[in-house]
This record gives structure tokens, sequence and C-alpha cells, in this order.
């Protein structure tokens, strides 16, 4: 079975990757920016299957489909990507000693059918001073990372807890994918 990624993330690619697949990489071009009074859960729904759908489009429907997307709570409220530095140090400082949780909703598409389940991991992060937030930023790539943060990069330091699936935060919830794969007969080593 092919096995499609419609995502841009290395290490989503990564991980599957590790776990002995090949996808191919579709980069999807989707809107996501929140709409006004939507909840989490409809968002990363809507999002994820958007990006799946994107890829769909470029006919891949005999292909397991494979899409996700990450994002960070606290306090009720989202942390997305930064859009600068600026905005990434405001993001780790509101993280700071704080408990927070990594979403990421997984969406598997095959020959029509279209699966989606949402992973939570929740995050305890140290307290952080500014020069350790700023260190942080000089050598990191955090740009393109919700809550502008890698749990597998020198973020690491920062992280007391982790309470659920550690590659949920890596962007991609290993043990959820193939739960989905097996509730759905697909065999993507085949």
């Amino acid at each position: 079975m092919k096995v499609v990624l419609a995502s841009a993330s290395p290490r989503r690619l990564e991980l599957l990757r590790l776990i002995g697949l090949a996808p191919e990489v579709v980069r999807p071009d989707i809107e996501e920016a929140a709409r006004p009074a939507e909840g989490i859960d409809e968002y990363l729904k809507r999002v994820t299957i958007a990006k799946g759908i994107a890829a769909y489009r470029k006919k891949f429907f005999h292909s397991l489909l494979v899409c996700a997307d990450t994002m960070v709570l606290i306090d009720g409220s989202l942390i997305g990507k930064p859009i600068d530095r600026a905005d990434a140090f405001a993001m780790l400082s509101r993280l700071s000693g704080r408990r927070h949780e990594v979403l990421t909703g997984v969406a598997l598409m095959h020959e029509g059918v279209t699966s989606f389940a949402i992973s939570r991991t929740h995050v305890q992060f140290k307290e952080l001073d500014a020069g350790e937030i700023g260190h942080y930023l000089d050598h990191e790539d955090f740009m393109d990372k919700a809550g502008a943060y890698a749990i597998q990069g020198r973020a690491a330091i920062f992280v007391e807890r982790v309470e659920g699936c550690f590659f949920n935060v890596m962007g991609f919830p290993l043990n959820l994918f193939y739960r989905m794969l097996g509730e759905r007969g697909l065999n993507p080593y085949e």
C-alpha cells in the first residue's frame, strides 16, 4: 500500500520512517487560521482533514493518506507557531513553570473513507528565566514549531514531565496512528 504524508513537517516524516514506512510527501497549501467561535477539537479536525483533501485532489484515492496538525493549549487558549522571535519569547515565557497540553489531530484517508482522532499529552515545563529563553532562541530553529519548541531538541531540558505520548509532542502520535490503522484493517507494510 502506498503511503502519502500530507504534511510539510520533517518531524512527521522522520517518525513515519522510524517505524519502517517510506511515505511520499505532499505539502498541502491550506489556510490554518482558526475561525471565530470554533472549538479546539473542531478546529483540529477541520484543518487536519483539509490537509488531506488538498492532497487527495492530487489523485491519491487508492493510497493511504496520512494527515496531522499539532497545537499547544494553555489556559484554554491555543498557541500556534511563532511569527517572530519576540512572539516565540512570549510563548516560552507563558509556558515557563506551567503545565500545558499538546494536541495532534490525525486523519487517515483511504478510498473515500476518512478516520479522525486526537491525541492529547500534558507537558510540564520548569521555570525559565529570560537568559535561558534567549539562549534557546539563539541556538534553536523555533519558527515552525507549535509553542516555539521542539521536545526532541534543546527544549528537552525545559521539560520536567510528560503525561501521554512523547511522540505526540514531537508532532505525530505513533501509537494512535497504529491503532487507527488496525481499526480500519489497513496494513501499510503490505
